[in-house]
């Protein structure tokens, strides 16, 4: 699975713990419902640490798309909400 941090790159997050990403990235779709900026820019920035330590960074010359997108750190409440779904930016797991 194939995560793209924009403005960041790419990372391979298939070997990552699945439920630890998950519940980071619930907890910005929680914050993001809130209203709270704050809230949202402090989850979305562990949730984008999380990836980086992680995940492995896919080369530059990969030629395949991102199964899922995840906002800049300094992204706008309006921004991130835009790049939502129903289910964050990663879906729930079926």
């Amino acid at each position: 699975m194939i995560v793209r941090i924009m403005g960041e790159g790419q990372f391979d997050v298939a070997d990552v713990d699945s439920e630890v990403l998950q519940r980071y990235d619930n907890e910005v779709e929680d914050a993001v419902r809130s209203g709270d900026e704050e809230a949202v820019k402090s989850k979305l920035s562990a949730l984008h640490d999380f990836v980086i330590e992680h995940g492995k960074p896919v080369s530059d010359d990969f030629l395949g798309t991102s199964d899922f997108v995840i906002p800049f750190v300094d992204a706008s409440l309006e921004e991130i909400s835009e790049l939502l779904t129903g289910e964050g930016f990663i879906p729930d797991p079926a």
